[in-house]
């Protein structure tokens, strides 16, 4: 297994794409709530994913139930995964979308930690850390004006989409500090997936989420979409990178994905546009180049 110490070109137009799709699968969430609840689209979502990649493993001949050792970190990773998705639909009955993408994308900052402390060789410099607070400080100009007078309740949903957060990060470095980060990445996904899709739909009928009554063309589309195209496709690309380069490069790039989630929202669903978003791209920009900036200087 080559593992990178910098992301290359593939690398970067790779994640370059999972954040375009990321951001548009916020849009195909949101249009579908209306029929399909939101928890119970997750539900769907990761139901339909692992039967995709249970059929894909076994065309590719993947093995799936090969003594590796990794059933434990796997089921701790697929926990993780259900329960970020949790806490950040629930923290969303308490607060609002804006509020959230904030705390949401402060994950790459406890991927960096984790990074220091647990994976070697993926100790953090002083240009990751500039670079992070740098693209960190566009969702804020992006979103910031959310932030302003937090009543209790919207304290209450900020913390749990903090802690999911936290959970994000966590995956990550679980991932790729345990044996899981030497197996074929579609194991990977499946450990989450599989865990994910027992998991939610308890989720879902503890929040009493009300049945389907009807499914347009339109939310089939996009129940499509978020199975195939995002926690099949997309995941599987995000796994595979994360086996082969370091965490926290590669978690600086989510910060695009809010952002394209705006630019596709104003676009799909006309939804307005602020005019600090060109600003606040730019800012991420930066901040990406600078982490991924090669450094001289010793890690800190």
């Amino acid at each position: 297994m080559t593992v990178h110490k910098h992301l290359d070109f593939a690398a970067m137009a790779t994640l370059f794409i999972l954040c375009i799709f990321w951001g548009l699968n916020h849009v195909a969430i949101k249009g579908t709530i209306g029929e399909v609840p939101p928890l119970m689209q997750a539900s769907i979502r990761s139901g339909g994913a692992t039967l995709c990649l249970l059929v894909w493993m076994l065309v590719k001949r993947i093995a799936i139930f090969d003594k590796d050792s990794t059933l434990w970190p796997g089921i701790s990773a697929g926990l993780l995964f259900a329960f970020e998705f949790l806490l950040i639909y629930w923290g969303l009955e308490f607060t609002n979308a804006s509020r959230s993408i904030i705390y949401v994308y402060t994950a790459p900052f406890f991927v960096g930690l984790g990074a220091y402390w647990l994976i070697p060789g993926e100790s953090i410099g002083r240009n990751q850390i500039i670079g992070l607070t740098v693209a960190f400080s566009g969702i804020l100009l992006a979103f910031g004006d959310a932030l302003a007078l937090p009543t209790n309740q919207e304290l209450i949903g900020d913390a749990m989409i903090f802690f999911s957060a936290f959970l994000w990060g966590a995956t990550t470095v679980l991932v790729k500090a345990s044996k899981l980060a030497v197996i074929a990445p579609s194991k990977t996904l499946l450990y989450q997936l599989a865990v994910s899709a027992v998991i939610l739909p308890l989720g879902s009928l503890a929040f009493d989420e009300p049945p389907i009554e009807r499914l347009s063309t339109l939310a089939i589309s996009s129940l499509f979409f978020q199975t195939v195209i995002i926690a099949f496709l997309s995941y599987l690309g995000w796994f595979w990178a994360v086996r082969h380069y370091p965490a926290a490069r590669l978690s600086s790039f989510t910060f695009l994905t809010p952002l394209f989630g705006v630019i596709f929202g104003g676009w799909l669903l006309g939804e307005p546009l602020s005019p600090a978003l060109l600003m606040a791209l730019l800012l991420v920009g930066i901040g990406i180049y600078v982490v991924n900036k090669p450094e001289k200087m010793a890690a800190v």
